[in-house]
């Protein structure tokens, strides 16, 4: 399986944010979205990427800094791509490899997507149950 699987599945749609704006503003998009990070862009160029580790790391200094730092001075710059047709696994040992949980996914250099670490342990469980469904049927028909 492939992310483009994924995609295809749950959607292209990628909330993103100005690296202008501050953390407290960032913090309200993740709430309101319901998600763990938010891709940073300006134009169509991918900026960075601020995280829920991102915003707790900061608070965890001084709570007021939430209002008055910018996304900018927060995020993670050197953001960790994935490309549509790279392997569920692979892209999960990426991921893991570099401790993250998001995983901003471009195309000829624009963000089509984001898929998050429960997206594909989610879509492994599918595939494998998908194999062994497969399995038994082939064993119970006698090969």
């Amino acid at each position: 399986m492939r992310i483009q699987d994924i995609l295809e599945s749950k959607g292209g749609r990628v909330v993103t944010t100005s690296p202008s704006g501050n953390v407290t503003d960032a913090m309200n998009v993740l709430n309101e979205h319901n998600i763990g990070a938010v891709v940073v862009v300006e134009g169509d160029a991918i900026k960075g990427i601020l995280s829920e580790r991102d915003v707790l790391r900061l608070g965890a200094r001084g709570p007021e800094l939430l209002a008055t730092t910018t996304i900018h001075d927060t995020m993670t710059r050197d953001v960790i791509v994935g490309l549509p047709e790279d392997e569920v696994h692979s892209a999960m040992g990426v991921m893991t490899q570099n401790r993250i949980r998001h995983l901003p996914i471009v195309r000829d250099g624009r963000l089509v997507g984001i898929v998050s670490i429960g997206d594909l342990v989610n879509a492994a469980w599918l595939e494998a149950a998908d194999e062994n469904r497969h399995l038994k049927d082939y064993i119970q028909s006698g090969g």
